[in-house]
């Protein structure tokens, strides 16, 4: 289709033809998404070799004092006088290797096996004492530690030998190495950034990337509430937990419940996400049209909409749902019969168009403020030139508004699209998944994944399902994220409305 054609067709049809184009673009989205997954693992590995090759160039082309850097660390800075550096690398070798003798060898030699001894009992003179035996928790938990660590010093490793031959080259230059005041001074300075965020780097790898790791390695073993330490172990299992989620040619319940939850939370996420940004929009819209009067009130209410925080809405509107709750006796009124509607025990459907509603109703002031800001900041100007032009109100809106906004706020529906996925607040404390049915395992019909993880962690101790899912989760979420965000204009054509 030609330029000239595409600006004939009306704004339904070029809104058809763009989805096809989109639809028709996924495979090849999808293709290159995988193929940068793989030109960066090439990467990776060509960067290990090119690493690997200055190790053993470095140590061919080192003095004395670099290679006996390769066996003690700090050798190579202490003798060129950078003392205080040689000592620090020591001290790093000499703490690591009293951490491995006297406590992470202890649990990194029953990695492979998470612990062989059960718990049990022996003899102790007429009576039996309880041995606990190994702990496959604790060796899990402080081998991953372990790891860890040995990875840091494996990097402080090459760092000190890099630093040695770089003291070396110093030294053949018949230059001095700088003294810990300049470095400090550097640190503060043109480093600062460096000083800024050792901290912050340093707390996410403790709270952050060691129970991620952890959580990963969970999901291939058969840690669950039959296998529950310190009482019983649990060992790896590799991938049966991924399988059991996928085994619909035996029927599974945990495979069709995650089959129809996964069906659900993306017909939820997409429902929630539009029919927020939609509406918002639209409400937006009218409270900043000309001629509006008391603008200024409407969005003070919906601030107040969204200062009452947001879980105690949602209790709320559970308890206005009950059978005997307020809706219904609203509705006793009215009609003048008892009337007993089960939003959330009686109709899958009926419950799921309820949680769509009402989180309709705590999603959409948040749109509302945000849409209220875009359209402030479009210029005047573009509208003056419309209207000179000749354009309506619907033209204006097809070419100007719509365009503008959904080009700023694309990484916003993103973020919503992601967030609903997640959603746990909304179906957690609205419906709590109801209502049940024993056709799913552990979960109901408005059960998310999330929910339904959380479901398995704290009422049933599936902890190992529980990470399996979570980690698909997290690559849905990741790929989609990527995928539509790497095909959207704000990221192809960044200066458009600049």
């Amino acid at each position: 289709m030609t330029y000239v054609e595409y600006r004939q067709l009306n704004p339904f049809q070029r809104f058809a033809f763009n989805f096809k184009k989109f639809i028709s673009n996924v495979p090849h989205a999808v293709a290159n998404f995988f193929k940068a997954i793989g030109r960066g693992i090439v990467k990776f590995f060509v960067g290990i070799g090119k690493g690997f090759y200055n190790y053993g160039t470095t140590f061919v082309k080192g003095d004395w004092a670099t290679k006996l850097s390769y066996l003690i660390f700090g050798v190579g800075d202490f003798s060129k006088g950078k003392y205080y550096k040689g000592i620090l690398f020591f001290l790093v070798e000499v703490l690591y290797i009293l951490y491995m003798v006297f406590f992470g060898w202890t649990y990194l030699k029953d990695f492979t096996t998470l612990g062989t001894i059960p718990k049990h009992t022996e003899p102790d003179g007429i009576f039996e004492k309880i041995v606990y035996g190994d702990n496959s928790m604790l060796i899990l938990l402080y081998s991953v530690l372990t790891i860890v660590i040995t990875i840091v010093v494996f990097a402080i490793y090459i760092v000190n030998t890099k630093d040695a031959y770089k003291m070396q080259l110093l030294r053949a230059e018949g230059k001095k190495p700088t003294s810990l005041k300049t470095d400090i001074k550097d640190f503060m300075d043109g480093k600062y950034h460096i000083t800024l965020m050792s901290f912050p780097v340093l707390m996410i790898g403790i709270f952050n990337i060691l129970p991620l790791i952890f959580m990963i390695l969970i999901a291939f073993t058969s840690y669950d509430y039959q296998h529950m330490p310190p009482g019983t172990l649990f060992t790896w299992v590799g991938l049966d937990n991924f399988a059991s989620l996928f085994d619909v040619v035996n029927n599974s319940t945990r495979a069709r419940t995650f089959i129809e939850l996964t069906e659900w939370t993306l017909v939820w996420a997409v429902i929630a996400t539009f029919s927020n940004y939609i509406l918002g929009m639209i409400f937006a819209l009218m409270i900043n049209k000309k001629g509006i009067r008391l603008k200024a009130l409407w969005r003070t209410l919906f601030v107040i909409t969204i200062a009452v925080p947001q879980f105690v809405s949602l209790l709320l509107m559970n308890q206005m749902l009950q059978s005997n709750g307020a809706i219904n006796i609203l509705l006793s009124y009215i009609t003048g019969q008892n009337v007993e509607i089960q939003f959330f025990n009686a109709s899958p459907l009926l419950a799921r168009v309820t949680v769509c509603v009402v989180n309709c109703w705590v999603g959409i002031p948040y749109t509302i403020l945000s849409m209220s800001g875009i359209l402030m900041n479009i210029p005047e100007d573009l509208y003056e030139s419309a209207r000179i032009d000749g354009a309506g109100p619907v033209k204006t809106f097809t070419k100007i508004t719509l365009p503008y906004m959904v080009f700023v706020t694309t990484p916003q529906l993103i973020t919503q699209f992601v967030g609903n996925i997640n959603n746990f607040n909304v179906i957690y404390l609205l419906s709590n998944g109801a209502p049940t049915t024993h056709k799913f395992y552990q979960a109901g019909y408005t059960d998310l994944l999330v929910t339904w993880l959380f479901k398995l962690t704290m009422d049933k101790q599936d902890y190992n399902l529980a990470a399996a899912i979570g980690i698909l989760v997290f690559i849905v979420c990741a790929t989609l994220s990527l995928i539509i965000f790497n095909n959207s204009k704000s990221m192809k054509d960044e200066e458009a409305f600049s």
